[in-house]
């Protein structure tokens, strides 16, 4: 497979704090590659090095098989969104889609043919004679989205464009890229705080932390085989629920309870009496008619149940500490009760207890 963006050995620094580490990165010709992280991960810095916003202390950025590393951000061949709309207030709609593309002499025949296509896709053919001032925000980010679209380049690189809206709006705006990238098939990097954004539109996540990547790969794999500790607690709402073990003779001791590991597929094998971290998902754990077919079955008492809808969080305590269960949200379930619960091995992540990695 070719690639479109290839990150090689990139070194940031500023001063002597280093921000960006020895990170290689390959984005795929058409792929949604989302980059995700906490605040201060370098998920934005990386960005704007691809961008040329910042230039990288060392290592190279190439873009469709061109060495960009110092090439100004106009010729890059990439689109920009930022997180701020960045429109100018004082022109109308049309005019800030336009606006880049007679500076670049662009004939006025193919500006009004690339106008109308962005405008047909992003559904705002009725907003173009309007200013930014009377827009909504969401209406707004739609504009910025068409302004990088019009510019017809290989890349685009989108920096927390819906964070500054309300949920509902994120929501609505989230299918839209996803189906704006299913018509264009462009490349698109897609930095995000929020997981649920980075698990609904990605072909591949990059997590990062202190500006490395953590685990580079699916929303599937990501969710269901986490290569670290960190990547384990930092995917999931409510995240996974972690117990200090020891592993011997197919099972894991945890306080109170020796659950079976029969099932699980390691990802190295473990030596015996090895001590180990099990993560343990919210909606993993098994109650009702599901616990026939758990492995290990227990019963624990009910602290805290918040009903979120379309399912329960139920608190509990187990192996001296809170633990969380996910329910239908239909679970007749209230504090004090007591609860009998399962889960199997299969489901369960095994970290070793000094690498952090995954066992």
């Amino acid at each position: 497979m070719s690639h479109s963006v290839e990150i090689k050995n990139l070194d940031l620094s500023f001063g002597a704090v280093e921000v960006l580490k020895n990170l290689n990165l390959d984005v795929n010709d058409g792929e949604f590659l989302v980059l995700l992280g906490s605040s201060g991960c370098g998920k934005s810095t990386l960005l704007n090095v691809i961008a040329g916003l910042l230039e990288p202390t060392d290592g190279q950025i190439w873009i469709k098989d061109k060495n960009v590393t110092w090439a100004e951000p106009s010729e890059r061949g990439i689109g920009m969104v930022f997180q701020s709309y960045a429109l100018y207030p004082q022109m109308t709609v049309e005019g800030n889609l336009t606006f880049g593309l007679k500076n670049a002499k662009v004939p006025k025949a193919e500006i009004a043919k690339r106008i109308a296509r962005a405008a047909d896709i992003l559904q705002i053919e009725p907003l173009l004679k309007r200013k930014p001032g009377a827009l909504s925000g969401g209406q707004r980010q739609r504009v910025a989205i068409g302004r990088a679209l019009v510019r017809d380049v290989e890349v685009f690189l989108f920096d927390e464009p819906l964070s500054n809206l309300d949920a509902k709006l994120r929501a609505d705006l989230r299918v839209e890229l996803k189906r704006l990238h299913n018509n264009l098939k462009n490349t698109m990097i897609y930095v995000t705080h929020d997981q649920v954004e980075a698990m609904t539109l990605a072909d591949r996540i990059a997590i990062m932390k202190g500006g490395k990547i953590m685990q580079l790969g699916t929303p599937a794999e990501i969710y269901g085989k986490p290569q670290n500790l960190y990547v384990a607690d930092f995917i999931g709402s409510p995240s996974m629920t972690f117990f200090e073990g020891r592993i011997s003779d197919g099972k894991i001791a945890i306080p109170g309870h020796d659950l079976p590991l029969e099932g699980y597929e390691y990802a190295s094998a473990p030596v015996n009496d090895q001590p180990a971290i099990i993560g343990i998902r919210p909606e993993h754990v098994l109650t009702g008619d599901n616990l026939r077919s758990a492995a290990y079955t227990t019963e624990v008492t009910v602290d805290l149940v918040e009903p979120m809808g379309s399912d329960t969080l139920v608190y509990c305590e187990l192996g001296g500490q809170t633990f969380r269960i996910r329910m239908d949200g239909q679970a007749q379930v209230a504090s004090g009760m007591t609860l009998k619960i399962g889960f199997n091995p299969a489901a369960a992540s095994l970290f070793d207890t000094t690498t952090e990695a995954r066992l």
